[in-house]
């Protein structure tokens, strides 16, 4: 059976209060379906940055769509600070647990392997253990001295977005060598994917292109979204629109900007990088 559905039809899946990972700017964000997401008025989504975030989520941030972020770093990286995660900080707005990239990483790779936590052993001297007491540390059993590690608890989001250059009908999702996204649709209880293009016949029979697909096991729709990481990049398909990035950054210091941005760009009949 076909898994290909409408864009509208992928963003009503995700349901308000939702526990959704976002990968970050450089690596498969599905833009369009975040558009999708403010356009549907969903609210109170619990993001996680994977292991970063940046342009998507501050889109969704702005439009009032988010009531807590889980993310080592914030950033619209070259055109600078992400600013209505920064306004949003400012006014007491959003619940921000901070995290490190591989702490992320690590608690999607313990829920992808069913267990109830990692060993980590990077963030043993930092002042971040004291912001987080669900991550515990003890000591290595293994050890013959003293030998703290830290225990980092497994994340399984409820649901995880992604965008990928394509996708077969049956579900089956290539996302190249960011085999990180792998991690994240095998943790996530759900896995929503937007796609350039729809190819036929079966990804996972390809000896070629199987080793970097999701397989459709783990994908629960998937939607067709020409151009859908504009204005970030997509692999080698297409670079990211820094002009547009800056304009943004601009607009969206102040939140008549931020208005006048989305409805140019989210409520506009066609996003101008997809006409």
């Amino acid at each position: 059976m076909s898994r290909i559905e409408s864009l509208e039809a992928l963003a009503a899946r995700v349901p308000d209060g939702a526990l959704v990972a976002l990968p970050p700017d450089t690596s498969l964000c599905p833009v369009a379906l975040v558009r999708a997401l403010i356009r549907r008025g969903v609210r109170d989504l619990r993001l996680v940055g994977v292991p970063v975030s940046g342009f998507a989520t501050d889109l969704l941030i702005g439009a009032g769509c988010v009531a807590a972020l889980t993310t080592s770093a914030v950033t619209l990286g070259e055109a600078g600070l992400a600013p209505r995660f920064t306004a949003a900080m400012r006014a007491g707005g959003l619940r921000l647990t901070e995290a490190t990239c591989p702490a992320v990483h690590t608690a999607l790779q313990a829920a992808e392997k069913g267990v109830p936590f990692l060993p980590l052993r990077g963030m043993i001297g930092t002042d971040l253990l004291a912001d987080r007491p669900d991550w515990r540390v003890i000591d290595n059993p293994f050890a013959d001295a003293p030998d703290p590690i830290v225990l980092v608890p497994a994340l399984a989001p409820d649901i995880a977005l992604i965008h990928a250059a394509m996708a077969d009908r049956f579900g089956n999702v290539w996302v190249g060598r960011r085999r990180e996204l792998a991690t994240v649709a095998h943790a996530a209880r759900a896995t929503l994917a937007t796609a350039e293009r729809i190819v036929e016949g079966d990804l996972m029979q390809d000896e070629r292109l199987a080793p970097g697909v999701i397989s459709s096991l783990y994908v629960s729709a998937v939607a067709v979204a020409p151009r859908g990481a504009w204005p970030l990049g997509l692999l080698d398909l297409y670079a990211a629109d820094a002009a547009h990035l800056d304009a943004y950054a601009k607009a969206a210091r102040t939140e008549e900007g931020f208005r006048a941005y989305l409805a140019e760009h989210v409520f506009g009949a066609v996003p101008q990088a997809a006409a």
